[in-house]
């Protein structure tokens, strides 16, 4: 089985990822900044080694779970059905991960570009995207809203994701907004997408019933 260009990307984002911080290692402070408060203030340092490292690594394990699901997945012929969707998320996914890690290593060599701008817009986009993803996605274990009730029955995942998608598209927008309010950054974040998800586990439950009491 050959490797589709997806996973070519990711494979050498993992490359990049350990290329770059290997490279910058001796230009590092001893300990670098690590966090990063919602005013965009350092909160949190590493150890130089993990504060280059950790997140590569985390990345690694992250990105070779996401190359893994459409070949273990037990519904693996729906999500080939959407697959460059996925796959499209899978590579967005990705280059969110290295700005971030980016944005960390620049400024500790003293670029300071705020993340309390930068990763309200990074984290929307994923949102709106996610929201595409859910729009087009087919039932399956491991992708989307997966409640007892949309992975019972098809009617019932396709529109509890037409939905979904909408909102999570909307949620993506408004966690954009956090770049310009960057004081409400986290609440224009958290809540509309705590919400979206609320709102659709409620409403598969709904259609599903529905759905039964039309079958009774």
């Amino acid at each position: 089985m050959g490797f589709r260009v997806s996973e070519v990307v990711v494979f050498a984002l993992i490359g990049l990822f350990l290329c770059v911080s290997a490279c910058l290692y001796p230009w590092m402070p001893e300990v670098v900044a690590s966090h990063w408060n919602i005013r965009g203030e350092v909160d949190a340092y590493l150890p130089k080694f993990r504060g280059l490292f950790l997140l590569p690594l985390i990345f690694t394990g992250v990105a070779l779970l996401l190359i893994a699901v459409p070949r273990i997945d037990p519904l693996k012929e729906n999500i080939m059905a959407f697959r460059k969707y996925y796959d499209w998320f899978i590579i967005l996914f990705s280059a969110f991960l290295f700005s971030i890690h980016i944005q960390v290593i620049l400024w500790n060599l003293g670029v300071r570009v705020s993340p309390a701008v930068t990763v309200p817009v990074g984290v929307g986009l994923l949102f709106f995207y996610i929201g595409i993803l859910c729009e087009n996605s087919r039932r399956n274990w491991f992708i989307g809203i997966r409640t007892p009730w949309t992975l019972s029955s098809d009617r019932v995942w396709e529109k509890t994701h037409r939905l979904g998608g909408k909102l999570f598209k909307a949620a993506g927008v408004i966690a954009i907004l956090g770049a310009l309010f960057w004081e409400y950054a986290l609440i224009l974040i958290l809540a509309p997408i705590l919400f979206a998800a609320a709102y659709t586990i409620v409403y598969s439950y709904y259609e599903y019933q529905r759905e039964i009491e039309g079958k009774g």
